[in-house]
């Protein structure tokens, strides 16, 4: 289905087929309580789809936006000479992702070791032709980020 969207009664029946039973109101609990927003429902309710991180390719069907000023990255310490040589890359991910704020950066840096935040300079990348996507969950998308708008927090 075109935007990453499936058919909620799909979905359930699929889960059902596949031995893994869970019922409609179990799902908007997990929509509803993920704390990173990873999930959607459309305005209708009949569709659900990941808001960014598609192992597949997907157009999410987003159209750029003006980001903040400034936008956040975490990552472990270990990375950050590579990123600040070579920049951040999109590795098998689609886009890289960025935060709103320093904080859920560190939280995202902390997952795989101790947390650096890498700020970047997103307005300048933007005035410069880079096109940003906001996600629905407020993670800020792009294709790539040179090394000569990050600096270390």
């Amino acid at each position: 289905m075109p935007g990453g969207w499936v058919e909620v009664d799909a979905l359930l029946a699929a889960s059902v087929r596949n031995g893994f039973r869970i019922q409609r109101d179990e799902l908007e609990e997990v929509v509803a309580r993920n704390d990173k927003k990873r999930f959607a429902f459309d305005d209708s309710g009949t569709l659900l789809r990941a808001q960014q991180g598609h192992s597949a390719s997907v157009d999410l069907e987003l159209e750029p936006a003006p980001p903040p000023a400034i936008l956040y990255h975490g990552t472990p310490e270990r990375n950050v000479d590579e990123i600040l040589q070579s920049g951040l890359l999109k590795m098998r991910r689609h886009h890289v992702h960025l935060s709103p704020d320093e904080a859920t950066a560190r939280v995202v840096g902390a997952r795989r070791g101790r947390p650096v935040v890498l700020a970047v300079a997103a307005d300048e990348m933007y005035h410069h032709g880079y096109s940003f996507y906001r996600s629905g969950n407020e993670v800020w998308l792009v294709e790539h980020v040179p090394p000569g708008y990050l600096s270390r927090r």
